[in-house]
């Protein structure tokens, strides 16, 4: 039985990743991508999501539905500087496509009325369109079946400033309303667990890159830059948080170790926003998410590596992909 979800991305390099998962595994049930403001250029994002169901051989059969371009109240921050375009200096042809008319929040707002606690929600960017949403209608989460959220960091390091994870950071006044609203949460944190069970050695980025498939050298293409990015702050590989949260929606049983904790998030203080404050249970406070403490390491990789071979013909050219 297929996981039906929408996917809410800030696309660039591991959500390219994401995306594909949505895509190519055959549990995966991917009714929409909607973009929110994040990593890159939010007109860079959303080709880069269009480039990714290209190489998927899936352009004009997954809806693009476009966001918020910008936080809740404050300016955007960008992550070019570790990503780069997102894309590795790839492209694509654009004449002739489209994105939906429709804004990504109202999106998500029907999709879920359509089919209420059928539809998991995938947040893998800054929280601004799925608090938009909550402000819009608060009963929006009741109909959402699961959140799964890509942020902050579990009583450790951010990878923004040394406080705070990048989603997070960017709109800490959508995170704290989201962590309020009352959706039923899992959270995929920065640390420890992306640095420690979802970062893939240059080799074994080598081994899933000279796999004969447009994926496997997309993939490989769209991570070299933040590769290089990660290695030169003592990161030992290319990291994917993202794919590594898709991942654990469609298979929970790479889940090894997971708790209840009470999540909120700093936005009030300037040394320390977007901080994520995680209790573990001795403070009190009732718990509002399922926090993943420890996965599968081989297994998430093998998986990665398998789904990368997928043969896809690619719906248009990719400019610069070097041929299989």
């Amino acid at each position: 039985m297929t996981v039906p979800f929408i996917l809410d991305t800030d696309t660039a390099q591991d959500d390219c990743v994401a995306i594909l998962l949505g895509v190519l595994d055959p549990d995966a049930d991917l009714r929409a991508v909607t973009m929110v403001a994040g990593n890159v250029g939010f007109d860079q994002q959303t080709t880069n999501a269009l480039m990714t169901l290209s190489v998927a051989g899936a352009l004009g059969q997954v809806p693009v539905y476009l966001g918020c371009r910008r936080p809740m109240v404050r300016e955007w921050v960008s992550a070019e500087n570790v990503h780069g375009d997102g894309v590795g200096g790839l492209s694509m042809e654009n004449d002739g496509l489209s994105v939906e008319d429709e804004h990504a929040v109202d999106a998500m707002l029907r999709l879920t009325r359509e089919e209420p606690g059928t539809l998991n929600l995938v947040a893998i960017g800054p929280l601004t369109n799925i608090a938009m949403a909550v402000v819009k209608d608060p009963d929006f989460p009741s109909r959402v079946k699961h959140l799964f959220i890509m942020g902050g960091s579990n009583n450790a390091r951010g990878n923004i400033t040394a406080a705070a994870e990048f989603n997070f950071y960017v709109d800490p006044d959508a995170a704290k309303i989201v962590f309020q609203a009352g959706f039923d949460i899992t959270v995929v944190p920065w640390e420890p667990l992306t640095v420690r069970d979802a970062i893939f050695s240059r080799d074994q980025m080598a081994e899933i890159g000279n796999q004969a498939t447009p994926v496997a050298k997309f993939f490989h293409r769209v991570c070299e830059t933040t590769l290089e990015f990660d290695e030169s702050v003592g990161i030992p590989g290319s990291s994917h948080p993202d794919s590594l949260t898709v991942a654990l929606m469609l298979h929970p049983e790479l889940v090894q170790e997971s708790a209840p904790y009470a999540v909120d998030i700093e936005a009030d203080s300037d040394l320390t926003r977007g901080y994520s404050a995680m209790s573990w249970g001795i403070h009190g406070v009732k718990p509002n998410a399922r926090v993943i403490e420890r996965v599968d390491a081989d297994e998430f990789y093998s998986y990665i590596k398998s789904t990368m071979a997928t043969s896809t013909v690619p719906s248009r050219p990719i400019i610069g992909l070097a041929a299989t």
